[in-house]
Protein backbone atom coordinates (compact mmCIF):
# COMPACT_ATOMS: atom_id res chain seq x y z
CA UNK A 1 0.00 0.00 0.00
CA UNK A 2 1.90 3.27 -1.04
CA UNK A 3 1.46 6.54 1.05
CA UNK A 4 -1.72 7.82 -0.60
CA UNK A 5 -3.63 4.56 -0.02
CA UNK A 6 -2.46 4.36 3.54
CA UNK A 7 -4.24 8.24 4.35
CA UNK A 8 -6.95 7.42 2.57
CA UNK A 9 -7.52 4.23 4.67
CA UNK A 10 -10.84 5.63 5.80
CA UNK A 11 -14.49 4.97 5.10
CA UNK A 12 -14.27 7.88 3.11
CA UNK A 13 -11.59 6.44 0.78
CA UNK A 14 -14.19 3.15 0.46
CA UNK A 15 -16.97 5.55 -1.18
CA UNK A 16 -14.97 7.37 -3.28
CA UNK A 17 -14.09 4.02 -5.12
CA UNK A 18 -17.39 3.55 -5.12
CA UNK A 19 -18.20 6.76 -6.83
CA UNK A 20 -15.55 6.39 -9.33
CA UNK A 21 -16.97 2.40 -9.79
CA UNK A 22 -20.68 4.49 -10.60
CA UNK A 23 -19.19 6.93 -13.10
CA UNK A 24 -17.37 3.92 -15.03
CA UNK A 25 -20.28 1.58 -15.21
CA UNK A 26 -23.72 4.07 -14.59
CA UNK A 27 -22.55 6.85 -15.91
CA UNK A 28 -20.44 5.84 -18.65
CA UNK A 29 -17.45 8.21 -18.22
CA UNK A 30 -14.12 8.05 -20.03
CA UNK A 31 -11.02 6.64 -17.39
CA UNK A 32 -9.28 10.01 -18.53
CA UNK A 33 -12.25 11.16 -16.71
CA UNK A 34 -12.35 9.51 -13.77
CA UNK A 35 -8.69 9.46 -13.19
CA UNK A 36 -8.97 13.41 -13.22
CA UNK A 37 -12.00 12.99 -10.23
CA UNK A 38 -10.18 10.90 -8.45
CA UNK A 39 -7.28 12.96 -8.25
CA UNK A 40 -9.08 16.07 -7.08
CA UNK A 41 -11.27 13.83 -4.62
CA UNK A 42 -7.81 12.48 -2.91
CA UNK A 43 -6.37 15.72 -3.03
CA UNK A 44 -9.11 17.40 -0.67
CA UNK A 45 -9.20 14.67 0.87
CA UNK A 46 -5.95 14.43 1.96
CA UNK A 47 -5.79 18.12 2.66
CA UNK A 48 -8.09 18.38 4.86
CA UNK A 49 -7.29 14.95 6.96
CA UNK A 50 -10.91 13.54 6.05
CA UNK A 51 -11.89 10.33 7.06
CA UNK A 52 -15.55 9.93 7.22
CA UNK A 53 -18.42 12.18 5.05
CA UNK A 54 -19.56 14.29 8.31
CA UNK A 55 -15.84 15.42 7.48
CA UNK A 56 -16.95 17.43 5.36
CA UNK A 57 -18.10 20.48 5.68
CA UNK A 58 -19.30 23.60 4.38
CA UNK A 59 -16.19 25.27 6.57
CA UNK A 60 -14.23 22.51 5.39
CA UNK A 61 -14.75 23.22 1.70
CA UNK A 62 -14.63 27.00 2.11
CA UNK A 63 -11.04 26.78 3.44
CA UNK A 64 -10.23 24.76 0.78
CA UNK A 65 -11.60 26.56 -1.84
CA UNK A 66 -9.38 29.75 -0.38
CA UNK A 67 -6.25 27.54 -0.57
CA UNK A 68 -6.93 26.57 -3.97
CA UNK A 69 -7.08 30.73 -4.60
CA UNK A 70 -3.95 31.44 -3.31
CA UNK A 71 -2.45 27.84 -4.25
CA UNK A 72 0.67 29.22 -6.63
CA UNK A 73 0.84 27.38 -10.42
CA UNK A 74 4.70 26.79 -10.27
CA UNK A 75 4.73 29.28 -13.28
CA UNK A 76 4.63 32.53 -11.46
CA UNK A 77 0.66 32.76 -11.28
CA UNK A 78 -2.39 31.47 -9.31
CA UNK A 79 -4.89 28.48 -10.63
CA UNK A 80 -7.16 29.45 -13.06
CA UNK A 81 -10.34 30.31 -11.89
CA UNK A 82 -11.88 27.41 -14.46
CA UNK A 83 -9.68 24.74 -12.62
CA UNK A 84 -10.83 26.06 -9.44
CA UNK A 85 -14.25 25.66 -10.37
CA UNK A 86 -13.75 22.44 -11.95
CA UNK A 87 -12.36 21.06 -8.26
CA UNK A 88 -15.29 22.51 -6.78
CA UNK A 89 -17.61 20.56 -9.14
CA UNK A 90 -16.02 17.64 -8.77
CA UNK A 91 -16.75 18.13 -4.99
CA UNK A 92 -20.18 18.58 -5.10
CA UNK A 93 -20.81 15.56 -7.87
CA UNK A 94 -19.26 13.47 -5.24
CA UNK A 95 -21.94 14.76 -2.56
CA UNK A 96 -24.85 14.61 -5.01
CA UNK A 97 -23.51 10.50 -5.19
CA UNK A 98 -23.35 10.52 -1.39
CA UNK A 99 -27.19 12.03 -1.06
CA UNK A 100 -28.26 9.68 -3.45
CA UNK A 101 -26.62 6.32 -1.52
CA UNK A 102 -28.43 7.89 1.55
CA UNK A 103 -24.74 8.39 3.26
CA UNK A 104 -25.68 11.65 5.82
CA UNK A 105 -23.13 14.58 4.29
CA UNK A 106 -22.75 17.96 3.69
CA UNK A 107 -25.91 19.26 0.85
CA UNK A 108 -24.21 19.42 -2.38
CA UNK A 109 -26.53 22.58 -2.91
CA UNK A 110 -24.25 24.29 -0.54
CA UNK A 111 -21.24 24.48 -3.14
CA UNK A 112 -21.46 27.51 -5.38
CA UNK A 113 -19.51 26.85 -8.04
CA UNK A 114 -19.55 30.93 -8.97
CA UNK A 115 -19.15 32.55 -11.93
CA UNK A 116 -16.23 31.74 -14.18
CA UNK A 117 -14.54 34.17 -16.92
CA UNK A 118 -15.36 33.10 -20.50
CA UNK A 119 -12.92 31.05 -22.29
CA UNK A 120 -10.83 32.00 -24.99
CA UNK A 121 -11.26 30.43 -28.20
CA UNK A 122 -8.61 30.70 -30.39
CA UNK A 123 -9.23 29.64 -34.29
CA UNK A 124 -8.55 30.01 -37.61
CA UNK A 125 -9.79 32.90 -40.09
CA UNK A 126 -10.90 30.66 -43.24
CA UNK A 127 -7.80 31.92 -45.21
CA UNK A 128 -5.58 30.56 -42.70
CA UNK A 129 -7.12 27.08 -42.57
CA UNK A 130 -6.63 27.28 -45.83
CA UNK A 131 -2.38 28.49 -45.84
CA UNK A 132 -1.83 25.50 -42.97
CA UNK A 133 -3.37 22.69 -45.74
CA UNK A 134 -1.57 24.00 -48.06
CA UNK A 135 1.77 24.10 -46.21
CA UNK A 136 1.62 20.27 -47.03
CA UNK A 137 3.43 19.32 -50.06
CA UNK A 138 4.30 16.27 -51.89
CA UNK A 139 2.84 13.26 -53.00
CA UNK A 140 4.71 10.33 -50.65
CA UNK A 141 2.81 8.65 -48.40
CA UNK A 142 3.79 10.58 -45.20
CA UNK A 143 2.34 13.81 -47.15
CA UNK A 144 -0.95 12.91 -48.11
CA UNK A 145 -1.48 11.07 -44.54
CA UNK A 146 -0.82 14.70 -43.08
CA UNK A 147 -2.93 16.81 -45.56
CA UNK A 148 -6.02 13.93 -44.77
CA UNK A 149 -5.66 14.45 -41.35
CA UNK A 150 -5.82 18.36 -41.49
CA UNK A 151 -8.46 18.37 -43.91
CA UNK A 152 -10.07 15.81 -41.78
CA UNK A 153 -10.11 17.82 -38.44
CA UNK A 154 -11.45 21.12 -39.93
CA UNK A 155 -14.33 19.36 -42.63
CA UNK A 156 -15.58 17.28 -39.20
CA UNK A 157 -14.86 19.09 -35.81
CA UNK A 158 -13.44 15.95 -34.34
CA UNK A 159 -11.01 15.91 -31.10
CA UNK A 160 -7.58 14.47 -31.61
CA UNK A 161 -8.82 11.70 -29.38
CA UNK A 162 -11.58 10.85 -31.55
CA UNK A 163 -9.69 11.22 -34.83
CA UNK A 164 -6.66 9.22 -33.94
CA UNK A 165 -9.20 6.06 -32.69
CA UNK A 166 -10.67 5.93 -36.36
CA UNK A 167 -10.08 2.81 -38.04
CA UNK A 168 -9.78 2.30 -41.71
CA UNK A 169 -13.40 0.54 -41.82
CA UNK A 170 -15.04 3.39 -40.23
CA UNK A 171 -15.50 5.37 -43.25
CA UNK A 172 -17.28 5.68 -45.55
CA UNK A 173 -16.44 8.14 -48.51
CA UNK A 174 -19.19 6.94 -50.78
CA UNK A 175 -21.67 8.60 -48.40
CA UNK A 176 -19.44 11.48 -47.09
CA UNK A 177 -20.24 10.99 -43.50
CA UNK A 178 -19.66 8.30 -40.99
CA UNK A 179 -20.57 8.01 -36.65
CA UNK A 180 -18.42 8.98 -34.76
CA UNK A 181 -18.63 7.63 -30.27
CA UNK A 182 -17.23 10.75 -28.61
CA UNK A 183 -17.28 11.71 -24.77
CA UNK A 184 -19.43 10.20 -22.31
CA UNK A 185 -20.29 7.40 -25.14
CA UNK A 186 -22.34 9.89 -26.90
CA UNK A 187 -22.78 8.61 -31.10
CA UNK A 188 -22.92 11.77 -33.45
CA UNK A 189 -22.60 11.94 -37.36
CA UNK A 190 -19.42 13.02 -38.94
CA UNK A 191 -19.42 14.83 -42.56
CA UNK A 192 -16.85 14.96 -44.85
CA UNK A 193 -16.19 17.74 -47.48
CA UNK A 194 -15.52 17.51 -50.86
CA UNK A 195 -12.01 18.00 -50.19
CA UNK A 196 -11.19 15.99 -46.92
CA UNK A 197 -13.05 12.86 -49.37
CA UNK A 198 -10.32 13.45 -51.75
CA UNK A 199 -7.69 13.54 -49.65
CA UNK A 200 -8.48 10.86 -48.11
CA UNK A 201 -9.21 8.70 -50.95
CA UNK A 202 -5.38 9.58 -51.87
CA UNK A 203 -4.31 8.60 -48.67
CA UNK A 204 -6.10 5.07 -48.61
CA UNK A 205 -5.32 4.46 -52.19
CA UNK A 206 -1.17 4.55 -51.40
CA UNK A 207 -1.68 2.97 -48.30
CA UNK A 208 0.19 -0.74 -48.66
CA UNK A 209 -0.34 -2.36 -44.62
CA UNK A 210 -2.78 -4.00 -42.94
CA UNK A 211 -3.05 -1.82 -40.26
CA UNK A 212 -6.60 -1.51 -39.14
CA UNK A 213 -6.03 2.18 -37.89
CA UNK A 214 -6.62 4.92 -40.00
CA UNK A 215 -3.72 6.70 -39.29
CA UNK A 216 -0.47 5.54 -38.71
CA UNK A 217 3.26 6.39 -38.13
CA UNK A 218 5.44 6.42 -40.85
CA UNK A 219 9.60 7.36 -40.74
CA UNK A 220 11.44 7.94 -43.80
CA UNK A 221 10.96 4.48 -45.38
CA UNK A 222 7.88 3.17 -44.41
CA UNK A 223 5.71 2.03 -41.22
CA UNK A 224 7.93 2.92 -37.95
CA UNK A 225 9.73 0.13 -36.96
CA UNK A 226 8.00 -0.74 -33.11
CA UNK A 227 8.76 -4.42 -33.02
CA UNK A 228 10.46 -3.81 -29.56
CA UNK A 229 7.27 -2.32 -28.53
CA UNK A 230 4.00 -3.31 -26.69
CA UNK A 231 1.94 -1.40 -29.00
CA UNK A 232 0.48 -4.01 -31.91
CA UNK A 233 -0.65 -1.01 -33.99
CA UNK A 234 1.11 1.92 -35.49
CA UNK A 235 -1.55 4.59 -34.75
CA UNK A 236 -0.82 7.67 -34.32
CA UNK A 237 -1.04 9.66 -31.13
CA UNK A 238 -2.59 12.74 -29.86
CA UNK A 239 0.70 13.97 -28.73
CA UNK A 240 1.97 13.06 -32.49
CA UNK A 241 -1.19 14.61 -34.16
CA UNK A 242 -0.26 17.64 -31.99
CA UNK A 243 3.45 18.13 -33.41
CA UNK A 244 1.98 17.47 -37.07
CA UNK A 245 -0.62 20.56 -36.72
CA UNK A 246 2.52 22.76 -34.87
CA UNK A 247 5.23 21.95 -37.64
CA UNK A 248 2.54 22.85 -40.07
CA UNK A 249 1.45 25.98 -38.77
CA UNK A 250 4.73 27.41 -38.64
CA UNK A 251 5.61 25.94 -42.04
CA UNK A 252 2.68 28.40 -42.79
CA UNK A 253 3.96 31.08 -41.54
CA UNK A 254 0.96 31.24 -38.86
CA UNK A 255 1.77 32.90 -35.26
CA UNK A 256 -1.35 31.76 -33.37
CA UNK A 257 -0.32 28.73 -31.54
CA UNK A 258 -2.41 26.19 -33.25
CA UNK A 259 -3.34 23.08 -31.89
CA UNK A 260 -5.73 20.03 -33.40
CA UNK A 261 -8.57 21.54 -31.26
CA UNK A 262 -7.99 25.14 -32.81
CA UNK A 263 -9.07 23.52 -36.20
CA UNK A 264 -12.11 22.19 -34.47
CA UNK A 265 -13.24 25.57 -33.10
CA UNK A 266 -12.42 26.71 -36.82
CA UNK A 267 -14.89 24.61 -37.71
CA UNK A 268 -17.79 25.71 -35.44
CA UNK A 269 -16.80 29.32 -35.82
CA UNK A 270 -17.03 28.92 -39.87
CA UNK A 271 -20.57 27.38 -39.19
CA UNK A 272 -21.56 30.05 -37.12
CA UNK A 273 -19.91 33.02 -39.66
CA UNK A 274 -22.21 31.38 -42.21
CA UNK A 275 -25.32 31.03 -40.69
CA UNK A 276 -25.48 27.33 -39.02
CA UNK A 277 -28.01 27.54 -35.68
CA UNK A 278 -26.28 26.86 -32.80
CA UNK A 279 -28.33 23.60 -31.73
CA UNK A 280 -27.30 22.01 -35.25
CA UNK A 281 -23.47 23.35 -34.46
CA UNK A 282 -23.62 21.71 -30.94
CA UNK A 283 -25.05 18.49 -32.63
CA UNK A 284 -22.00 18.17 -34.85
CA UNK A 285 -19.49 18.94 -32.14
CA UNK A 286 -21.19 16.21 -29.57
CA UNK A 287 -21.76 18.45 -26.65
CA UNK A 288 -24.15 17.42 -23.91
CA UNK A 289 -25.35 20.88 -23.26
CA UNK A 290 -25.84 23.91 -25.51
CA UNK A 291 -23.64 26.25 -22.59
CA UNK A 292 -20.73 24.48 -23.98
CA UNK A 293 -21.01 25.59 -27.79
CA UNK A 294 -22.24 29.21 -26.91
CA UNK A 295 -18.53 29.32 -26.31
CA UNK A 296 -18.15 30.08 -29.59
CA UNK A 297 -21.18 33.03 -30.02
CA UNK A 298 -19.27 35.60 -28.93
CA UNK A 299 -16.70 35.66 -32.21
CA UNK A 300 -20.06 36.31 -34.17
CA UNK A 301 -20.86 39.50 -33.40
CA UNK A 302 -19.80 40.74 -36.69
CA UNK A 303 -22.88 38.60 -38.00
CA UNK A 304 -24.95 40.43 -35.32
CA UNK A 305 -23.90 43.78 -36.37
CA UNK A 306 -24.27 43.07 -40.44
CA UNK A 307 -28.27 41.98 -39.30
CA UNK A 308 -28.38 45.45 -37.03
CA UNK A 309 -27.17 47.52 -39.85
CA UNK A 310 -29.61 45.30 -42.07
CA UNK A 311 -32.93 45.45 -40.50
CA UNK A 312 -32.54 48.17 -37.27
CA UNK A 313 -34.87 51.66 -37.99
CA UNK A 314 -35.25 50.60 -41.78
CA UNK A 315 -38.27 52.91 -41.73
CA UNK A 316 -36.80 55.69 -40.38
CA UNK A 317 -33.64 55.54 -42.88
CA UNK A 318 -36.45 56.00 -46.22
Amino acid sequence: MDKTQEKLATPLKRYTQLFLEHLEIEMNRSLKTIESYKRVLNAFLIWGKLTAPQDITAEKVREYRLYLNRKANGRGGTLKKNTQAYQAIVIRTFLKYLAKQNVPALAAEKIEVGKTLDRQVDFLELEEVERLIAAVSGTDIRSLRDRAILELLFSSGLRVSELVGLNREHLNLNKGEFSIRGKGGKLRVVFLSPAAKNALKMYLDKRADVDPALFVAYAKKGLVNRKNSRRESQRLTPRSVQRLVKRYAKKAGIVKDVHPHTLRHSFATDLLVNGADIRSVQSMLGHASITTTQIYTHITNERLKEVYQTFHAKKKKK
